[in-house]
This record gives structure tokens, sequence and C-alpha cells, in this order.
């Protein structure tokens, strides 16, 4: 490994691939992995993997809609056999996806007997810990976070054994990096464990493959819940002073969704900076964790966007200093499916501790505030998460200030996003182009910082909402030509 000590930048790079992508593994191998690359063009690279699409859902719960996987049913109190059940499909889908990459090759028998060790050993710990916890003084709920990162980390042991067997029968010098912890006596702080993982592998002539989580003293589920994938490979690049960090997804970061503006109208996004990173984030798009790009954003090391399976193409480069040549708008994005929790309250009027209270209790919640607006005599939070529990802070929030008006509204967030939107007139141009769509603005945000401009409109206006403003801010009326792509 490079000396971690030394302020010169090194020749190697650090690559995550997605768990979408992962699932296309074949096609990896075709493009980023090996493509026509041989001899020393195949290192200088570390790739972090995360588990194959859908597996961490079926592992802990379904990202989207809260379906409760092995951990959910498991942490729920659920009857043994609800959980064993969970246990067992994940078994069987990691089992078909070995068949798929090997076949009846000698490297499938490995795949399984490493699934199987993984699943079962799991299992025996989970039933272990149900029956320690049937006696007083010991409470399940003390646990729950370990077992979570346990059952997380098979996923991702799962996908970097395969990817190492794959290229291994390919004759490339693959390594196995598991930072899962797996039978490990305790776990080190976080950087310690990925030195001490990462320590004598030559990168001149060896390819490591390393899992997205890594287990350490810190928890960084604790923290990070399922965007741990991201810290380790942020966390990795700095220690290694990368020349560049890379993300492989499926698509291009692009002006907008080409599934509601079209294809024909969007353009890959060549250069940007990390405030529109974070940005996106923000709106759920991960483009990547805003505490992950802030290592990267201090070091000084550029991050590059790239579609896994278009691997000529340059992609999207992200740095801190970058700002456009011009004052434009870049990026269209947005969210649909936002509950807007607005509390009135006369109360309320100069009194700055009644929004705090309301912020921490979102944040016992755990709910994710995207964005918040205020008056005199109210407050509005355009919340993400189950309806489940933002009913619950609503019930809080009424029991907390009897006197509160405390209503719930499902709406849209639509952005406008740039690395610099100083352009006269673009708030005027942006609610003239929501209007001539026929679109009612429930609320507008545009800060000083003038990176991001949203619009809160009605949810099922979302879509035409996108497509109304790329026209008018990204796209010319004349020829269709893109008025500013970085």
């Amino acid at each position: 490994m490079p000396d971690t000590e030394t302020t010169e930048t090194a020749l190697h790079s650090v690559e995550k691939i997605g768990g979408t992508s992962m699932s296309r593994f074949a096609e990896l191998m075709d493009t980023i992995l090996i493509g026509e690359r041989s001899g020393s063009d195949l290192y200088q690279r570390i790739f972090v993997v995360s588990a194959y699409g859908g597996m961490t859902n079926l592992l802990l719960e379904h990202k989207k809609t809260g379906e409760p996987g092995v951990y959910g049913r498991f942490a729920n109190g659920e009857q043994e056999q609800s959980w064993h059940e969970s246990l067992d499909r994940v078994r069987d889908e990691m089992l078909a996806m070995n068949r798929s990459l090997f076949g009846d090759s000698i490297a499938r028998q490995k795949a399984d007997s490493f699934v199987t060790e993984r699943i079962e050993g799991a299992r025996g710990c989970m039933d272990n810990l149900q029956a320690l916890c049937r006696y007083g003084h010991f409470q399940l709920t003390d646990h729950l976070l370990r077992v979570r990162e346990m059952l997380a980390a098979i996923g991702e042991s799962h996908s970097a054994f395969n990817t190492v067997l794959a290229l291994q029968d390919a004759g490339v010098n693959a390594r196995l990096v598991d930072l899962s912890g797996w039978h490990e006596p305790e776990p080190l702080a976080f950087e310690a464990m990925l030195n001490s993982h990462l320590e004598g592998i030559d990168l001149a002539t060896e390819l490591p493959i390393v899992t997205g989580y890594t287990h350490c003293k810190e928890g960084l589920m604790k923290t990070f819940d399922r965007g741990y994938s991201e810290m380790t490979f942020s966390k990795i690049a700095t220690l290694t002073n990368a020349r560049e960090a890379v993300i492989h997804k499926e698509f291009h970061l692009s002006t907008a969704d080409p599934g509601i503006v079209g294809l024909e109208n969007i353009v890959t996004i060549g250069r940007t900076n990390y405030d529109v990173a974070d940005q996106l984030s923000n709106l759920g798009m991960e483009a990547i964790h805003p505490k992950a790009a802030k290592g990267l954003r201090e070091q000084g090391i550029e991050l590059r966007i790239k579609n896994a399976f278009e691997p000529d193409h340059s992609g999207t480069l992200i740095s801190g200093d970058y700002c456009s040549a011009e004052p434009c708008v870049e990026i269209i994005a947005g969210r649909s499916g936002v509950l807007a929790l607005e509390v009135f309250d006369q109360d309320m009027l100069g009194d700055i501790a009644y929004e705090i209270e309301l912020l921490q209790l979102l944040k016992e919640l755990k709910v994710y505030v995207i964005a918040r607006d205020s008056d005199a005599n109210s407050q509005t939070y355009y919340l993400s998460g189950t309806r489940k529990i933002i009913n619950r802070a609503v019930r809080l929030i009424g029991e907390k200030y009897s006197g509160a008006e405390v209503q719930l509204h499902r709406v849209a967030i639509v952005s406008a996003i740039g690395s610099d939107m100083k352009v006269p007139g673009i708030l005027a141009k942006a609610v003239s182009a929501l209007s001539g769509a026929d679109i009612s603005v429930q609320a507008l945000h545009q800060s000083v910082r003038q990176v991001e401009m949203q619009a809160i409109i009605r949810e099922e206006d979302y879509e035409k909402a996108v497509r109304a403003l790329h026209h008018a801010l990204i796209e010319k009326e004349e020829h269709g030509d893109v008025i500013c792509a970085a």
C-alpha cells in the first residue's frame, strides 16, 4: 500500500460499485473490472463493493416500503419461525446468484460454502441471543444494532467473495479484504480497522476487493445506517491519498431524470462541485453521502461519477473548487412523496425555543428533514420517513402543545441546482415556467448561497414541474440547445 503519511498523491484510484450495478456482474467483468485491460493495467485500483441489488432489503428491511426483512422480523419480536423463514429466503437468493455466476464449477462450490457458513453462523448467533434474552437481566434491544450490522455485513461479504473468485478464475490477482469483522476477537477503531486490513497489499500487482461494510468500534450503522459503504469508500480514499475516487452507477449524472424529460433533452453533467452533490444527497439522489464527501473535499480528492456500463465515457467530475464559467442551472432534481408537517401556534411568536424543541422531537424519531420554512407563528417541515413515524410526530406535537394546530400534507419538491446560480431574474423565470404549466407553487426557497432553488408543489404535479423547469432553465426554446451543462 502507499505510505499514508506521504503528502504526494498516489497512483491508484479507489472505486465503489453500487448494488444495482453489482447485480449485472457479467457486464462489470467486461467493462470496469477487466474489460480491455491486461497486465499492469488491471491494478493500481481498489474496489469497494456493495451487496447485490435487493439483498440488503431482504437482510434488513425494504429501503422504500419499509417491508421487514430478517432484521425487521427479529427486532419486532415476531415468532422465531418468521425471521428464520426470511433468513432462508436470503440464503436461497444468494445461492441462486452463485449458480447464475459460476454454473456447476468448483468456484460455485466455494461460493456456496461461504454463504452457508455465514448464514448458519448468523442464525446460530441470533438463536442464542433470543434464548439469552429470555432472562430478565438481558434485553434484546441492547443488542439489536450489532445484529443489524452483522446481517448487513453478510450481503457485502457475499458479493466481495464472489467478485474475487470470478477475477481469480479470469487470471487476475484479486485479493479479498473482508472488513465485516467475522470471527475477529474485538472491533478496532474505524481507521485502525482499515489500516490493518490494507497493510501489506501491493497495489501494483494485487487488486483488492473490499467489503462496503466495516465492523468497527464506532459502529458505522449507528451514524450512517445504510450509507456505511460510502463511508468505507471515502475513508480508504483519504487514508491512502488516492489519485481519484470513483463511484460506478447504472446511470450518468445528467441535467434531469431522462425518464421524465426524455433522453433527447438531457446531457451528462461533465463537471460540478461538492455543494451540488450535497444538495442532490439531501433530495435522496445519493450522488454521495455528505459526510463521505466531506473527507474527500477536505483532502482535495476529486470524485468521479461514472456509468458502470459505459466505461469509455468520462462521467461527471466533482471537485471542491469548481464553479461554472457562467452562472447557470446545472440540474433539475426533486423528490415526490414528501410529507409537509405544518405547526401553527400563536404562542410561537418570538419564542426560538419552540423551533428547537420541534427539531429535537423530529431528531429523536429519526425523521429526515429535507427542508423547512417559517413565519411569525408557524413552522413547516418537509419530511422523509415512514407514515407511521410521521403520524407519531403529529400526535406527540399535539400532546406537547395543546394550543397548536398540526396538519400533514403530501407534497413534492422540485429543485434547480448549480455551482453558481447568481442569474438575474432566475426566480421569476422559474415561477413563470411553473405557472405556465398550470402548477400551483405552495412555497418557494432560495438561499443567499444561491446553489439551489426549491419549489414546493402538489405531489401530482411533480413530473410536469421537472419538465417545465428543465425546459425553461436548461433548454433553449430555439433549437432545443442546452444553455448550461457543466
